[in-house]
């Protein structure tokens, strides 16, 4: 795949991200429901960030039965990396709710709801009946709005959570430019065709849709997403 190709989803990806940036404008907002609504964010990516492992090492299965497949060899040897990059990532979320307050069973036992498992579920239906390549789109939107520098310090300033409470925050906001630039250079150097360029960019306008969506629900309805006071 050209440069030119990585330039034209980004520039897709550009027509689109006003609308993610603007319901995490409204999630992150400082008043008195910030408190909640990080506590709420926590929940709702720990059950996001708990399928990025085992959605890239299904992703690289599916590459490893297409021996034929160009794409597959060397998609298959970057999930394969990456996977093992983004292992625990989930239970630093775990780690940051206790500090927050919230018993860490309270989001293991917490059964997902539908627009987490349209968001997660939509790869594993691509990887499945399409191309696991579909995965490169939600990996570009998940890891190319990091979370921005000072943002954890911040929200500590805000909510009067501990600073423990907003690790991963940070640990994002430093790990995921460089992630980035990896999968820049994985999509110059595939040999994608038509169909598999259109894949990664529908996968990719997919996630920014209902990454959005999920943040506005954070922000706009607490007792669907816990059932305690903040």
């Amino acid at each position: 795949m050209s440069p030119s190709a990585v330039a034209s989803l980004r520039l897709e990806l550009s027509l689109v991200r006003p609308v993610l940036w603007a319901a995490t404008a409204r999630m992150w907002r400082a008043d008195s429901g910030l408190p909640g609504r990080y506590r709420r964010y926590l929940c709702t990516m720990h059950q996001v960030i708990r399928a990025s492992v085992p959605l890239m090492e299904r992703a690289a299965t599916r590459c490893e039965a297409l021996p034929r497949d160009p794409v597959a060899h060397p998609l298959a040897r970057y999930l394969r990396a990456h996977a093992e990059e983004e292992r625990g990532h989930d239970d630093w979320l775990l780690t940051d709710a206790g500090a927050a307050g919230t018993p860490p069973e309270e989001l293991t036992g917490t059964v997902p709801p539908a627009h987490v498992a349209a968001l997660v579920g939509a790869q594993y239906y691509w990887i499945e009946h399409s191309h696991p390549v579909a995965l490169l789109g939600y990996i570009a939107v998940l890891e190319g709005n990091a979370p921005a520098p000072g943002l954890a310090g911040r929200l500590a300033r805000e909510t009067g959570l501990p600073p423990a409470a907003f690790e991963t925050v940070r640990l994002h906001a430093d790990l995921d430019d460089g992630h980035s630039a990896d999968l820049d250079r994985l999509i110059e150097r595939l040999p994608l065709d038509a169909a598999q360029r259109s894949l990664v960019a529908v996968s990719a306008l997919h996630t920014v849709a209902s990454l959005a969506e999920l943040f506005d629900r954070i922000t706009a309805a607490p007792t669907e997403w816990e059932s305690t006071d903040d």
